[in-house]
């Protein structure tokens, strides 16, 4: 009686370590996230704005034209050091800039159907005075060195190499769908690790050179296309 009694108990304990593994397995899901590039995709290139600005053709270079970042980096370095510009150059430049027409009711409409996260190679100081004019998205980039005496960028860190790669590895270890879009070179892989890459509004080498991806071309193609791609990935957002 007591054996049979300790069977019972044993089994049904069994049956309900089964069902609660059942429905954790039920509660297991996938939620999306949209991963954009910063300068080309929602606010211009700010190398170019100084550019312009000081008269120095030689800072419009840009990921679309150097594909190694850290290369371009020090390319510019070098150059402010030799003109004597400094950081308070480059964010007067900033201050005279806005995100692109339809940028920030473009994040409006993506925060609607995802969480939205900004992947950039800019560095903090050039990226963070566009956040609030964009509705505040999160913003992962990098962090300039500066002496504080006389502005001058010393140098620049990198938070990781490729960080837009691994951001988007991480998080699907996370359990997040992504669908991104960048312009550059430097968009490349990221465009590859997530779930769904789009161009948007890239150069003709860009496109050229990667036409796995979809190139689009202004806002309303690049919504499109996002719904496109989440439909693909099983789609949750509405339309």
């Amino acid at each position: 009686m007591l054996r049979a009694a300790l069977r019972g108990r044993h089994a049904a304990l069994g049956a309900t370590r089964a069902a609660s593994a059942a429905l954790g397995a039920k509660r297991n899901y996938s939620a999306k996230l949209a991963c954009l590039d910063l300068e080309g995709v929602l606010i211009p290139e700010v190398w170019v704005n100084l550019a312009e600005r000081v008269g120095l053709d030689s800072l419009k270079r840009t990921t679309r034209d150097e594909p190694d970042y850290n290369k371009l980096m020090r390319y510019r370095l070098d150059i402010m050091e030799k003109e004597g510009l400094t950081l308070k150059d480059i964010q007067a430049a900033i201050d005279t800039m806005e995100p692109l027409p339809g940028a920030p009711e473009m994040v409006a409409w993506l925060r609607e159907r995802f969480q939205v996260i900004i992947l950039s190679d800019t560095f903090y100081e050039f990226g963070m005075p566009f956040m609030k004019k964009l509705g505040e998205p999160t913003l992962f980039c990098h962090k300039l060195e500066v002496e504080p005496a006389t502005q001058k960028i010393t140098d620049f860190h990198m938070r990781l190499q490729d960080p837009k790669r691994k951001c988007v590895n991480a998080f699907r270890l996370l359990n997040f769908k992504t669908i991104a879009t960048g312009d550059s070179y430097n968009d490349t892989t990221m465009l590859g690790a997530a779930d769904a890459g789009i161009l948007f509004d890239a150069s003709d080498n860009v496109i050229a050179e990667f036409p796995q991806f979809p190139a689009v071309f202004g806002y309303d193609a690049l919504k499109e296309e996002f719904l496109k791609a989440d439909d693909r990935l099983g789609g949750w957002v509405k339309a």
